[in-house]
């Protein structure tokens, strides 16, 4: 029986880390540079409320054309799972 527990606990973490969420899209013509901003939205209880959202206009500057990925990465998939979601971070990038 203890067997079964742990091979089920170790399904469900198998499953919940088999990919990273990624949103990709374009501003304008998309990026022309090539210079890459990091960004962090800090998102709490499952993602239900906000405690920071990165501002995509502010992280690109003056610049109108650029590439806006947010993603899940391993670290941010790790500390969900360490609070047990209730700490829900996302990575920011954009690409001018």
């Amino acid at each position: 029986m203890k067997k079964v527990r742990v091979l089920l606990l170790l399904s469900v973490v198998v499953i919940n880390l088999t990919s990273c969420y990624t949103y990709q899209f374009n501003v304008g013509t998309g990026p022309q540079k090539g210079a890459i901003v990091k960004g962090k939205n800090h998102y709490f209880l499952w993602g239900l409320a906000s405690a920071k959202t990165t501002d995509f206009k502010q992280l690109a500057g003056d610049i109108s054309d650029y590439q806006v990925t947010i993603q899940h990465t391993f670290v941010d998939g790790l500390l969900y799972c360490i609070t047990l979601g209730i700490y829900t971070p996302t990575s920011v990038i954009v690409q001018k």
